[in-house]
């Protein structure tokens, strides 16, 4: 089943490119065989934009054999020739770059600002990072450690790596899943979310269009029940790499343990925001929104619980609400569109039920609702400053994945950090301080696999991304994802020539 739905060409440039099908499986779009559909909406209007066929439990074998098939030649490819061919990869998508943007933003919602200017530059910079890193896998140096031996270290690929993306990031999702693995020589079959599946083909696509061989990276469209969990459970996967929430990690990692498999995890997150009393005030509110906002604050790094120091606390509160107020809601393809919709009506009242149950302890201080009039049909909320919450209230404890801040008085450093590391989540945090030693003292307290200092949200290739705690496990982006995919293996010659070795009486004989 192809319907292109209601999507206008300038919305969608690619929809032609998808009309044989929503799996990509060795090299070739397929429909699923599931004999289900499902329909990609757009939330900004509520509105079907794509209707494609689910996957089935078949189809997720026939990608994992493609992907099998593959494997030997990908993986006995020198790096030179893995690294030229995702060189030629991000020069495609480089090319495609506005139909990227255009079809994030449809299934997304998110601005088109935001696609142009972070999504897909950030995907781009990573394929190009990771074609470059493709080059550097060494392992330890070769050294005499025993006296009686050399031994060195090889870094070899795992083998098929089944991978699980979310629907916040989908393009740049499927990209810190696939890059790491294909760069270290694995071949992959990646599930997008059913929500958002665009951009992750249109990937595929790009890769296959610049002579990277077909199976390396497969896509296969279902749902998490059946295409997922076949997926993770898979015999012939040897590796499962999954972004989404702790709830659904807990189970992947289930799944997954019965056949031993590698397993990275990067989950939920409740950012703090720590602003101290010698912070800049105006550097701090102009950081707790746009940290707040990003993506309508579906982001699991997003500032969710600002403490803000007694001195600086209502000052805080009242312009960071002035400035929530100044955010543009509206059609994610407009210029002056600032904040685009929820992914789905269901999330937008998901996120209602939050704010409307911590009206019964707490200040709503600006937002709490979904506008009106020309955006009513979209699954649009306004941005939302709550205060006076107890800390172990839902709002505080949970991840509400929506444009919710919560901001929280503190009167000691002491008191601060401690309520900052008060969370089952540890993905990221940021500290806003003028003091050096104020600083350094919280990014070594916060239990956070990042720390900003004075900033909150940016993210480079170079470095790594991920979480403590109930926030998972494993590292993506940065040369230590290659610690996620790859084997290491050490290799040890005998340099004596001794038929009989001095340890061999601990077994037989004496000396």
């Amino acid at each position: 089943m192809h319907n292109p739905g209601n999507a206008t060409p300038e919305r969608f440039p690619a929809q032609d490119r998808l009309a044989e099908g929503a799996q990509f499986i060795a090299g070739r779009y397929t429909k699923g065989t599931s004999d289900r559909s499902h329909t990609v909406v757009d939330p900004a209007t509520g509105e079907g934009v794509h209707t494609y066929d689910l996957a089935s439990t078949d189809d997720v074998d026939a990608a994992v054999a493609a992907a099998r098939e593959a494997f030997p030649a990908w993986a006995g490819a020198t790096p030179a020739e893995r690294s030229e061919a995702m060189h030629r990869f991000a020069a495609v998508v480089a090319e495609r770059a506005e139909e990227f943007a255009r079809a994030e933003s449809l299934q997304c919602g998110k601005p088109l600002k935001l696609s142009r200017e972070f999504d897909v530059p950030g995907t781009i910079d990573n394929i190009a990072f990771f074609a470059g890193a493709a080059r550097h896998l060494q392992g330890q140096s070769a050294g005499e450690y025993s006296g009686d031996h050399t031994s060195y270290i090889r870094r070899e690929p795992i083998g098929v790596v089944g991978s699980i993306a979310p629907w916040n990031y989908p393009l740049q999702m499927a990209a810190w899943k696939i890059l790491p693995a294909i760069a270290a020589g694995n071949t992959i079959v990646l599930k997008p979310a059913e929500l958002t599946p665009l951009t992750s083909l249109l990937f595929a696509q790009a890769a296959t269009d610049a002579g990277i061989p077909d199976g390396v990276i497969n896509i296969v469209t279902g749902t998490g029940k059946e295409a997922g969990e076949h997926l993770v459970g898979h015999p012939d996967v040897a590796m499962t790499s999954f972004t989404g929430s702790t709830a659904v990690g807990k189970r992947v990692a289930e799944i997954a343990t019965a056949t031993v498999k590698r397993l990275h995890l990067e989950l939920g997150g409740k950012a703090p925001f720590l602003v101290f009393d010698d912070a800049d005030l105006d550097a701090a509110v102009n950081g707790a929104v746009a940290g707040a906002l990003i993506n309508t604050g579906q982001d699991c790094t997003a500032a969710t619980r600002a403490y803000v120091q007694r001195p600086l606390y209502e000052a805080f509160v009242e312009r960071t609400a002035a400035l929530m107020e100044s955010v543009r809601l509206g059609d994610p393809f407009a210029p002056g569109t600032d904040l685009g919709p929820l992914i789905s009506h269901a999330q937008r009242d998901r996120v209602a039920g939050f704010v409307d149950r911590a009206r019964a302890y707490a200040r709503v201080v600006t937002g709490g609702e979904a506008p009106l009039g020309e955006l009513e049909n979209g699954a649009y909320y306004r941005p939302t400053l709550i205060a006076g919450a107890p800390q172990d209230s839902e709002v505080v404890q949970s991840e509400i994945f929506g444009p919710v801040l919560v901001v929280l008085p503190f009167d000691t450093d002491d008191e601060g950090l401690a309520l900052a590391n008060d969370t089952p989540y540890g993905l990221a945090a940021s500290a806003w301080s003028r003091d050096l030693y104020r600083a350094n003292r919280a990014t070594r307290e916060i239990k956070a696999g990042c720390v900003w200092i004075n900033d909150h949200i940016p993210i480079i290739s170079e470095m790594p991304h991920g979480g403590y705690k109930a926030s998972g496990f494993g590292k993506d982006m940065s040369a230590y994802s290659f610690e996620e995919y790859t084997q290491i293996k050490h290799v040890m010659f005998d340099n004596t020539a001794v038929v009989r070795k001095d340890w061999h009486r601990t077994v037989f004989g004496d000396r």
